[in-house]
């Protein structure tokens, strides 16, 4: 199985910015740890703070990975250009937030990618990025 995590617009922050919300991990560190734990499985990661870099990913990686765990940050509430990009592949995508977007400001409880991803985790801190993953290995059988 080869899976893409792909982070948005900010996340290379995480450990640094509002860890009140985002906590204080690093990304880096959260992926090293689920290298090890997924070691049986090719995972990547990709962030960008922009917007095509993240949709040229999408189409890199879209008709060859069997799925994309993807934070969209704050391009969730805003990019019909990211969710043109997911409709346009094979790979499926998960649509991943750090924190309950529900319990936030009202303009974070839109996305305009749910509605091509094949499901949405939020609110579980890093640990919703490995749902995420244990949800393609679950259908992978």
């Amino acid at each position: 199985m080869k899976l893409l995590i792909l982070n948005g617009p900010n996340l290379n922050l995480l450990g640094k910015r509002e860890v009140s919300i985002y906590g204080n991990q690093t990304f880096e560190s959260y992926y090293t740890e689920l290298k090890k734990e997924y070691s049986h499985i090719e995972l990547y990661y990709f962030q960008s703070n922009s917007e095509g870099a993240l949709v040229d990913k999408i189409q890199e990686v879209g008709f060859s990975f069997d799925g994309i765990v993807f934070n969209a940050g704050a391009y969730t509430h805003t990019s019909v250009a990211i969710a043109d990009a997911i409709s346009g592949i094979t790979s499926p995508v998960i649509e991943v937030h750090i924190s309950n977007i529900y319990k936030r400001e009202s303009f974070r409880h839109h996305s305009y990618l749910s509605p091509v991803c094949i499901g949405t985790i939020a609110g579980f801190g890093l640990s919703s990025y490995k749902l995420a993953i244990e949800a393609f290995i679950k259908n992978e059988n």
